[in-house]
């Protein structure tokens, strides 16, 4: 899954302002790197296992003044990533987009897909999968919250909602449902559950399908 969606990452924008492609690779175990490399893209190495330093470390690294964050199973279409510059080139801070589960995912998840872009819609937060902003007002909302290994987007959206107009754009990224075909529905409503009891703080410790043992995902493909 990993290798089939840097491929498509990798793929030009449809824009006309220039741009770098940086891959973190935090010890991954397969040929991203490789892959990656080939591209073209510049690979930051990094052994945290934890997402929210990850995309910092990228964002680090990166040159520009925009920022557009992706994760590596997510495919994002050269139309999303030219509306999210056009948005921060006329005036906003940052936003998102709707994302939908690439395959086949059970029934519940499906239901936590609907519900998830009704808080996004209503609550203006952006998915990790893809978030852009600024590097100015990045670095003023203190870049993703270290403390977390998980939920570093909805802190992030806030932060940055507070700064500025976000933005959640009309068009639809796709990213893998392997975490709900890996899991059963009790795992994920339990981290769930967790997540709206304590918020953000049930993350500063590694709960959740991103970071334990999973089965075998029955529609990944390399």
């Amino acid at each position: 899954m990993v290798v089939r969606s840097a491929r498509s990452i990798l793929r030009p924008a449809t824009t006309n302002e220039p741009y770098e492609i940086i891959v973190v690779d935090d010890a991954s175990t397969d040929s991203t790197t490789t892959v990656a490399e080939r591209s073209g893209a510049r690979v930051v190495a990094v052994n945290g296992r934890q997402i929210s330093a990850a995309r910092n470390a990228g964002a680090t690294q990166a040159q520009g003044d925009l920022l557009v964050f992706v994760d590596a199973d997510t495919d994002v279409p050269r139309t999303v990533v030219g509306a999210a510059v056009h948005a921060m080139r006329a005036g906003a801070v940052g936003g998102g987009a709707r994302a939908r589960f690439d395959g086949s995912v059970p029934i519940y998840g499906r239901i936590l897909e609907w519900l998830w872009l009704w808080i996004q819609r209503f609550g203006n937060l952006a998915s990790g999968c893809f978030l852009f902003c600024t590097r100015q007002a990045f670095e003023a909302a203190g870049g993703f919250d270290k403390t977390l290994y998980a939920a570093e987007d909805v802190v992030l959206s806030r932060r940055l909602r507070r700064l500025g107009r976000f933005v959640i754009l009309p068009g639809v990224v796709i990213t893998s449902g392997r975490n709900l075909r890996s899991h059963s529905a009790f795992e994920v409503l339990r981290v769930m559950a967790g997540f709206a009891l304590r918020g953000p703080a049930y993350f500063r410790t590694r709960h959740g399908p991103w970071y334990g043992r999973h089965r075998d995902d029955p529609d990944h493909t390399a």
